[in-house]
């Protein structure tokens, strides 16, 4: 999502800026040290006096520096075409900020992968585990069941020992 005030003006200022950035950053800036680029958010302030432009770089570390120190010597030029281009009295300062996202997502990734590693052994090492008690922990001798069966139930009560107090009449 582009901008960070709600604002339709400003978020269409953000929107512009973005397209604006990444084509001069495609077609017109020839710095050899840019790496491949990408412009993955701007954020306007309110105000519009200030843009900060979130970038992605592919490649190595030394991309990273090298797109970053391009990017610096560029931003007057990008300033001003921004300006040209949107045609506004007062052009936003810009920033440029690599964009850590994609290295968050990525350790994100690493540490979601290590999980379900160390789950599967987990898993694996529960599945040939043996119970202390055996598979049934209430398993009992034979001879023992047997004996208990036949003391629950088998007394029948004599019927006159029960007493049940008279129903009310039905109305």
């Amino acid at each position: 999502m582009s901008g960070s005030s709600s604002s339709p003006r400003v978020r269409k200022v953000a929107d512009r800026i973005q397209v604006i950035v990444a084509q001069l950053l495609e077609r017109r800036i020839k710095d050899p040290r840019l790496g491949f680029v990408t412009i993955t958010e701007v954020r306007v302030t309110g105000d519009t006096q200030q843009a900060t432009i979130f970038y992605t770089v592919l490649g190595e570390e030394s991309d990273l520096a090298g797109t970053a120190a391009a990017l610096e010597s560029a931003k007057g030029m990008i300033r001003s075409e921004v300006g040209k281009q949107l045609g506004m009295r007062h052009v936003p300062s810009l920033t440029f900020l690599r964009d850590a996202l994609p290295e968050s997502a990525r350790h994100l990734e690493d540490v979601l992968a290590a999980a379900r590693a160390s789950d599967e052994r987990v898993a694996a090492a529960a599945a040939a585990a043996e119970y202390a008690g055996g598979a049934d922990p209430y398993k009992r001798h034979e001879a023992e069941a047997d004996d208990e069966d036949e003391d629950d139930f088998d007394e029948e009560l004599p019927r006159d020992s029960v007493a049940l107090p008279p129903r009310p009449p039905v109305e």
